[in-house]
């Protein structure tokens, strides 16, 4: 089968100009690589800090907070009737038929829902003293809705249960007050008298806000701490989708009557600050894909002009300008197929080389591994903008240079 005379034409000029083929490519494929690197890069760091943010709080939050206040008795009867001069109680009311609305929620639920009670408290060590949130579980039941079991790194959740008032202290704090496993320390209640507590492990989830306040204890004895035994002030959930809790968490409160917050909203300030970082991330990726464009656009518009003269041997073999430009872009495309996957190759090269670089991460306070996010969508991406580029590219400067009279350019050659 006869070759089309552009293609010919084309890969002759490809072929017998290695150096100028070679700059090409290596010009293309190194745009495309460095691009794809920081696009992972950057989305990975986004996607590894929302993975912490979701692993070490439940999806979903269920408090004892009503989204309305029932009617009173008297209201009922008389429409008129008002109420004044209340006396707040210092005793939480928790919520109501905890096991029973545990049980109606599971029969629909997509993911696993287990008790708690949260109670403010402070934590002594020594001289150190510190303001605290005691969150008492069920070790077998969190282990369904948390991976509290798996951050624990001394100790064992189940230690819990062997010891009178044991907690679980996170990493941050730990170091903070100079406890491990093993030490006592004293915690007060905001209403009650200070326990003492055998410390029977520590955790680290990954969030310092977590690792620095929280502990853990068992049901009874963070209701011992509220001075009400069969108090259930919170009801945690861990779901199979995490990003549908919004969606669920409205139907929750819809249903029970209690406030159901999501884990988005519960660390709002935080997700705020990603999408601030996303749209500093997105004129970043601009800024290096016009960078790349510019750079892509010199080395083919140079390697077209400096075939100038080739353009009037075959302007003056009586071929159409339109003829001419179809080979110069034809050029360009043949660059770009070798040169963009190429730089796919370089791109996934250097993702996988950034996996050992380490860095301490400040909201973790901890060492930390860049982890890329590779996904075939910058490939792509990156890819047809390339190869547009290529294209405009070859374009402009062989419609000029096809425009002039052969003379003029053989005249301006000699």
């Amino acid at each position: 089968m006869r070759t089309p005379p552009i293609l010919f034409i084309a890969w002759a000029h490809v072929t017998n100009r290695v150096r100028q083929t070679l700059i090409g490519v290596i010009g293309v494929a190194t745009g495309v690589g460095f691009t794809i690197m920081i696009s992972g890069v950057m989305e990975g760091s986004q996607r590894q800090f929302v993975g912490t943010l979701v692993d070490a709080l439940p999806h979903i939050t269920i408090t004892d907070e009503r989204l309305s206040v029932a009617l009173q008795p008297a209201e009922q009867v008389y429409g008129a009737a008002q109420r004044s001069s209340f006396t707040a109680t210092d005793k939480r009311p928790g919520i109501s038929n905890s096991n029973l609305l545990m049980g109606s929620l599971r029969n629909w639920l997509p993911g696993t829902i287990a008790p708690a009670v949260k109670v403010t408290a402070m934590i002594n060590s020594g001289s150190a003293r510190f303001g605290i949130t005691v969150t008492g579980i069920d070790p077998r039941q969190e282990e369904l809705v948390s991976k509290l079991a798996k951050q624990i790194v001394s100790g064992e959740l189940y230690g819990l249960s062997r010891g009178s008032n044991a907690v679980l202290l996170g990493q941050t704090l730990a170091t903070k007050i100079g406890a491990r496993v093993g030490s006592t320390v004293t915690i007060t209640p905001g209403t009650g008298s200070p326990i003492s507590a055998p410390v029977a492990g520590i955790y680290r989830s990954g969030v310092r806000e977590v690792d620095e306040r929280k502990v853990y204890s068992l049901m009874r004895t963070a209701q011992m701490m509220a001075g009400q035994t069969d108090l259930v002030n919170e009801m945690r959930i861990q779901l199979d989708d995490a990003f549908r809790a919004r969606e669920i968490a409205d139907r929750i409160a819809g249903q029970i009557g209690y406030k159901a917050i999501p884990w988005q909203e519960a660390n709002a300030d935080l997700l705020s600050s990603l999408k601030v970082q996303e749209k500093i991330m997105n004129v970043i990726m601009a800024a290096m894909m016009l960078a790349s464009t510019f750079a892509i656009y010199s080395i083919i518009s140079t390697i077209t002009n400096e075939k100038r003269n080739d353009i009037a041997i075959m302007k003056s073999l009586g071929m159409k300008e339109y003829f001419v430009q179809a080979i110069f872009i034809t050029e360009a495309v043949m660059i770009a197929i070798v040169g963009i996957p190429v730089g796919w190759l370089l791109g996934y090269l250097l993702c996988y080389a950034t996996t050992y670089i380490k860095y301490s991460n400040p909201i973790t306070e901890g060492v930390m591994a860049i982890a890329p996010y590779y996904s075939i969508t910058h490939y792509v991406v990156v890819g047809m903008i390339t190869l547009g580029c290529c294209l405009l590219s070859a374009f402009l400067p062989s419609r000029k240079a096809s425009h002039v009279h052969p003379v003029d350019i053989i005249r301006g050659a000699s």
